[in-house]
């Protein structure tokens, strides 16, 4: 197993910088709490999955702890959701997706991210057959399903699900269209990229996706 270091998977997450502004006493707490759910969930814990795991484990410690902390269970999932979009930086891809090879090389990238950054829990269905202009894949089994399902925190990993929407939702000539996600009741995450020729506005309208 891929050695889990709960004070270097939060470095790693995308809340390491709300992280350290955190009372030294939860912080503690914290990562007291990582460790216990590195253990809960060490079938998950490989190498593949690491990346995602730093999210979750640090997503779930940060919740539960908020709360025993004094924060309701409003405010503690307010600011595991803000915190972490707070993070993102969506100007960096909607620069990338300007030029026209954004979705061959997409289509390159994604399966082979893929295959070295998803461990245990996951299956995707890759097509082969898309047109110059269209990229699309499902994710059948997810790991941020399965870990906050089985806990009824699914409406934490549904904000995993809308980094997606605030990644890629914006893309200058690229619709990113998805229906459903398994973190909002789905039997599967449908991703699809359609590349136009003109920015949004011009002849095509947004998709309204999840």
């Amino acid at each position: 197993m891929k050695e889990y270091i709960p004070e270097k998977m939060v470095s790693e997450s995308r809340y390491q910088n709300y992280f350290p502004t955190l009372d030294q006493k939860i912080r503690k707490e914290v990562c007291a709490r990582m460790a216990e759910l590195i253990e809960e969930e060490k079938v998950y814990c490989d190498k593949g999955n690491y990346k995602h795991m730093c999210q979750i484990i640090t997503a779930l410690a940060l919740y539960e702890v908020l709360q025993k902390n004094g924060r309701s269970e409003e405010e503690a999932y307010w600011l595991v959701s803000t915190e972490m979009w707070k993070f993102l930086d969506p100007g960096k891809m909607q620069k990338a997706s300007r030029p026209k090879i954004f979705l061959p090389l997409m289509k390159k990238i994604i399966p082979l991210g893929f295959r070295f950054g998803s461990g245990h829990g996951w299956r995707y269905t890759w097509h082969d057959d898309d047109p110059a202009d269209e990229y699309h894949f499902e994710c059948n089994e997810c790991i941020y399903e399965k870990i906050f399902g089985k806990r009824n925190l699914l409406k934490l990993g549904a904000i995993f699900c809308h980094a997606d929407i605030i990644n890629y939702g914006n893309l200058p000539y690229i619709d990113f269209i998805r229906t459903q996600t398994l973190c909002q009741g789905g039997t599967m995450c449908d991703f699809r990229f359609v590349r136009h020729k003109t920015e949004a506005g011009r002849g095509w309208k947004r998709s309204d996706s999840i």
